[in-house]
């Protein structure tokens, strides 16, 4: 055994000198940077997953995209889709608990008493004082804790710098040896860990991945696919609703935003991802506001199927205005024409850099839009705009952006086709889980994926599910790891290897910074042991997982 450790040991050794000489004479003059592991994004998932390398002894780097850290986590997203709070442990719970050492202090509530707060969280209290954390925050607070993480452990990020998609990535026999950023700097790793949302180092790599909707077939799934007449949440028309230019006419063409396409079979898979948006934080507090104002190239009858939704009785525009400290919220989606920009991101995840800006453009010009028809369009109902006047984009808050989020939530991009893959079988208890990173417990939570017209000539979405598991599940350790001859030093905690409706539930982001922890913690064992991620010993990394107070079991 030890002769066998030793010849792999001494190939190992070999290939890395071979990749270096190789690297060398493909990019003389080079700006070079290494260390044992090279973590790609700027995620919440990010950050736990860097600390957690210097926590255990190793060099990291940390390669980001984004000048801001903490992905959605610190982009709005303060109204944390906790699950059940019992399996959330490790860095994440540090998180959390920092949070609510903030929030235990006078000083945090600058614009409203603490006792003021309503203490409302999402299927638990905002602020837990018994076990110390509190799940709802303020996007600023949270940067602070994630760049408080980062330099307590002295982790060194470089901001703003964006994979060289083309050809920056070099591979030498099965391992990553180094990839090349826009800017031309050079990383160098023994291990590398994707922890972005869209999985383009995943990607480069030659890992296989999904996009779309898988047909339920594939995994012999009942809530994949398309879901038509499905409707969990509140997010679809309740009454009927002419999708026309002129109503009831369809030779006078359909309205903005509704798709011609023919719905397809229920079940059967698409390349359609659900709707992305941007959760913005609002403010009523006069002293803290910027009014909405009219966007570029605003156009009111862009709107005009939301002004028939509400000449239909509809009443729901601010039930997802959830608070948030200091007289702030976290607005997400809500009803049948909402914040989600339905259909507009299908070509995302694949996307050039370039295309994406333009997206993320888009669905920042329809959002901004639609705040503004909503304060002052006269379609709208009057107390609707009499409310809406009161809100807008805070002073406080994303100061190097107006006010406007950074970070535009992406539900899903790639998924991994990994080692193993997670599907709602396992997610619903259906089907057992071997070597547990982590727990999710959150339901399978898919937003809308196309707006259609139905065979009666009225308008509907679909896509929209929400089915809750009976109990927190396992996240097996095979879906964060590719296959083994696709790549052996790669590690993929966001865009991890899920079918599309169980990765509904996983994509939540205290799962992100459970999994960013214990893939970290994966890197380092494959590192000591100079093997392949696939051949990591779980035993082993069980024991460290339990002593960092990961939760693997419920």
């Amino acid at each position: 055994m030890r002769k066998l450790l030793f010849l792999f040991s001494l190939t190992v050794f070999i290939c890395q000198t071979q990749s270096a000489e190789i690297f060398a004479q493909n990019n003389p003059g080079a700006e070079t940077y290494e260390a044992d592991v090279i973590v790609y994004g700027g995620t919440s998932g990010a950050v736990t997953a860097a600390v957690q390398v210097v926590k255990q002894g190793k060099t990291v780097i940390v390669v980001s995209p984004d000048k801001h850290l903490g992905g959605l986590s610190a982009g709005g997203l303060g109204f944390t889709d906790t699950g059940n709070k019992a399996v959330i442990g490790g860095l994440a719970r540090e998180f959390y608990h920092r949070v609510f050492m903030h929030y235990d202090t006078p000083d945090a509530w600058q614009w409203q008493k603490k006792e003021e707060y309503g203490n409302k969280g999402q299927g638990t209290p905002a602020m837990d004082g018994t076990d110390r954390t509190m799940w709802i925050f303020e996007p600023h607070v949270a940067e602070k804790v994630f760049e408080d993480f980062v330099k307590e452990n002295n982790v060194k990020i470089y901001r703003d710098e964006w994979l060289d998609r083309g050809k920056g990535l070099v591979k030498m026999n099965g391992r990553i040896v180094s990839f090349k950023t826009l800017s031309g700097k050079t990383f160098k790793g023994k291990m590398f860990i994707d922890a972005t949302y869209e999985g383009d180092l995943m990607a480069a790599a030659g890992v296989k991945y999904h996009v779309g909707r898988e047909s339920n077939s594939v995994y012999n799934e009942e809530w994949n696919g398309v879901q038509a007449g499905v409707f969990q949440h509140g997010h679809y028309f309740k009454k009927d609703v002419s999708p026309y230019k002129i109503e009831g006419d369809p030779k006078s063409g359909l309205l903005p935003y509704v798709s011609n396409e023919k719905i397809a079979k229920n079940g059967s898979g698409d390349h359609k991802i659900q709707a992305y948006c941007f959760r913005m934080c609002l403010s009523a507090n006069p002293d803290n506001r910027i009014p909405f104002e009219k966007p570029a190239g605003y156009d009111p009858d862009k709107y005009e199927l939301l002004a028939r939704v509400y000449n239909a009785g509809w009443t729901e525009t601010f039930d997802k205005y959830d608070p948030i400290p200091n007289k702030k919220t976290d607005t997400n989606n809500h009803g049948p024409f909402s914040t989600d920009y339905i259909g507009m991101n299908y070509d995302y995840p694949d996307a050039t850099y370039e295309r994406r800006k333009e997206i993320i453009r888009d669905h920042e010009l329809y959002q901004k839009g639609l705040m503004y028809f909503l304060s002052n369009d006269p379609r709208v109902p009057a107390d609707v705009q009499a409310e809406m006047k009161k809100w807008g984009l805070p002073k406080d808050e994303f100061k190097d952006n107006g006010g406007w989020p950074h970070q535009i939530y992406v539900r899903e991009a790639r998924r991994m086709i990994g080692l193993g893959v997670m599907t709602e079988n396992e997610t619903l208890g259906k089907a057992p889980v071997s070597q547990s990173v982590g727990m999710g417990s959150y339901s399978l939570d898919a937003h809308n994926a196309q707006r259609y017209v139905k065979e009666d000539g009225f308008v509907q979405n679909e896509g929209d599910i929400g089915v809750h598991p009976k109990k927190p599940y396992a996240i097996s350790y095979a879906s964060l790891v590719p296959k083994k001859d696709e790549c052996q030093n790669l590690f993929v905690p966001v865009c991890l290897s899920s079918s599309h409706i169980a990765y509904g539930s996983i994509r939540m982001e205290p799962v992100f910074m459970i999994l960013g922890q214990s893939a970290a913690s994966a890197a380092v064992q494959a590192i000591d042991r100079n093997v392949s991620v696939q051949d990591v010993d779980y035993a082993k990394l069980k024991e460290q997982l339990l002593k960092d107070k990961q939760k693997l079991e419920f």
